[in-house]
């Protein structure tokens, strides 16, 4: 890293960071489920760039194999699978929302600035070159949660539950440059049981209620 001088260094980084907050902002923003898989896949790939730049202007090794992990898991399995759950029920779109499309993209932006207010007493404290990737963590956290309470389909709730981990994962590369490796293969492991263990509800909701919107689950009795 000596070539580059640290500033030009944390630039390149807070603009990867910035590009996975903008795909959180383009989820929120579409209704095609395949595309949304796609914007997940997108946001994935940003966070191993992201991860690969901590990694490479730091010099620690160890974050290389999550950032790798992170494309053969989240960028290529976990998009695959969603896309065989979509194109086997045959749904295609979020029919219904709780809050409208502007709305929510308000909302996104207020928790924008909620995030960056919350974590801005601790931002001097955190290491330079990741330093405002912080907020940007917290940020696509607090947007993965609502996006989760605001979708109907099952698909689209756990497309917010995995942006919700690639925010915790950039939050946690971000605070102390990567987790140690047995922790974070322990944490890829469980995103892929997840994403499987969801498909296979998704498609259990269909076959009973002939739909992927989870209110029906308030349905059930004992």
């Amino acid at each position: 890293m000596s070539w580059l001088s640290p500033h030009i260094a944390t630039q390149i980084v807070d603009f990867s960071s910035a590009m996975l907050l903008l795909t959180c902002f383009a989820i929120v923003a579409q209704r095609r489920l395949s595309a949304c898989v796609d914007l997940f896949a997108l946001q994935s790939l940003f966070l191993a760039m992201t991860a690969a730049l901590v990694a490479f202007f730091t010099g620690t090794r160890h974050i290389y194999i999550a950032a790798a992990l992170t494309v053969v898991v989240k960028v290529i399995v976990i998009p695959r699978v969603l896309k065989g759950v979509i194109e086997r029920l045959n749904v295609t779109r979020e029919l219904v929302m709780r809050i409208n499309i502007p709305a929510s993209l308000l909302i996104c932006g207020a928790l924008v600035m909620i995030a960056f207010f919350i974590t801005q007493p601790i931002i001097p404290f955190g290491h330079l070159l990741t330093r405002d990737s912080l907020a940007i963590a917290l940020a696509i956290v607090l947007i993965g949660f609502f996006t989760m309470i605001s979708r109907q389909k099952a698909v689209t709730q756990l497309i917010a539950f995995l942006v919700m981990e690639n925010g915790l994962f950039l939050g946690a590369t971000a605070a102390t440059y990567g987790m140690p490796l047995i922790v974070e293969l322990g944490v890829f492991f469980d995103v892929l049981v997840a994403a499987l263990i969801a498909g296979i509800y998704t498609n259990r909701l269909q076959d009973a209620f002939d739909s992927v919107d989870t209110t029906h689950l308030t349905e059930l009795k004992e």
